[in-house]
């Protein structure tokens, strides 16, 4: 029965990451709704009552601009987007402030571009507040900083920020309130995915529908899922209009679509690694090498093939088995153009071509994750 397995699954749940779409916050009329953002305040300080720490991830501040500033309608140019971001985000933290402030709480703003979650040392810093946040009884509320993102530093929606956020904090648990009952098989959403194992088959129905006031559609959604599935924990779809919604999904009710971890929770590490740092070139492995890199051995140098891109040691690059399967990513130890030098080498052999054998390795098996 599905509520048996949700209820077993939510029993566990410790931490959540809650992502709240605009359309869940905003009228029709593209206006946030501060009654919408007091009743999932409320759900939060529930959740938090039965020990479970969350973290709020929320779209809003572009709309909140747009109508505060009377446009009409959501501006296309960057500089427009940006400045009204300036002007929502205050307006967006001040109604979540003053809905956790009538529970004798405090909001908590936090404030991302993509570049705070690849550079370790800031992705750190980051999970240390929100953990102090928790520890002071402040709620954190998580946005893209979009007054000053542009297109090469963005997560390009909050949906995939929300799956880094809850990989960052490992957290049991991920939820994207939307304004659908979930995921459907088909267009007339009359036959919805309930608990879901296999992403592929959720993929394929998607319908790539867009909300009118956001940026996400339902792909995104189902990458954010498959983002912290992948590493071990659970996702859910669910509509965030539904009157105590999280309440109920977290008493086991069937809300929502549900997504099951794989078997392997990823350490935070792999999480950096695997699901968190953009890959910054490809290296190409013959079978043999692909068979160790899935055995979650290190890559060699003899069984690298070929080399894409440009990259830095320490940066992230992508394995391409043959067939253009992309089967891991990992950490590299060498350059791009001294891996060029060394693929299909042995190792002994590193010093004559290099002039040094830093490595052994290209890829360490430590600093390398296998896509499932």
């Amino acid at each position: 029965m599905s509520t048996d397995i949700r209820k077993q699954v939510m029993a566990g749940v410790r931490s959540a990451v809650v992502k709240l779409g605009t359309n869940v916050l905003a009228d029709a009329s593209g206006v946030l709704d501060e009654a919408a953002i007091g009743r999932i305040a409320e759900q939060v300080i529930a959740l938090e009552a039965r020990g479970i720490r969350v973290a709020v991830v929320s779209s809003g501040a572009i709309a909140a601009g747009v109508a505060e500033l009377g446009l009409g309608k959501r501006p296309a140019a960057l500089p427009q987007l940006q400045a009204c971001a300036a002007v929502g985000q205050a307006k967006l933290m001040l109604m979540f402030d003053r809905a956790f402030v009538a529970h004798g709480r405090h909001a908590a703003q936090i404030l991302l571009v993509r570049e705070d979650v690849e550079n370790r040392s800031r992705y750190l810093n980051v999970r240390n507040c929100i953990a102090a946040l928790h520890d002071i009884g402040a709620v954190p509320v998580v946005n893209e900083n979009d007054t000053v993102s542009v297109d090469e530093i963005r997560f390009g929606e909050n949906d995939i920020l929300a799956a880094m956020v809850t990989n960052l904090l490992r957290a049991d648990l991920l939820v994207l309130l939307t304004t659908v009952d979930g995921v459907f098989r088909d267009a007339a959403r009359k036959d919805p995915f309930d608990v879901v194992e296999d992403m592929g088959e959720v993929m394929a129905a998607a319908d790539g529908s867009r909300s009118t006031l956001g940026t996400g559609g339902m792909p995104t959604k189902l990458a954010a899922a498959a983002k912290v599935t992948s590493a071990g924990e659970i996702a859910v779809i669910a509509n965030g209009r539904r009157p105590n919604v999280l309440v109920d999904l977290l008493d086991g009710q069937i809300v929502g679509t549900l997504f099951l971890p794989t078997a392997r929770k990823l350490s935070a590490r792999e999480r950096w690694i695997g699901l968190t740092r953009r890959p910054r070139g490809k290296v190409l492995v013959d079978e043999g090498a692909a068979r160790a890199v899935l055995a979650r051995k290190s890559l060699l140098a003899s069984g690298i093939t070929g080399v894409e891109g440009q990259f830095t040691s320490g940066d992230v690059v992508l394995v391409v088995a043959p067939g253009n399967r992309e089967i891991a990513q990992g950490l590299a130890n060498y350059t791009a153009d001294d891996v060029r030098k060394i693929k299909g080498l042995k190792t002994s052999q590193f010093a004559k071509v290099l002039g040094d054998r830093t490595y052994d390795e290209v890829i360490h098996a430590n600093n390398l994750v296998v896509r499932i």
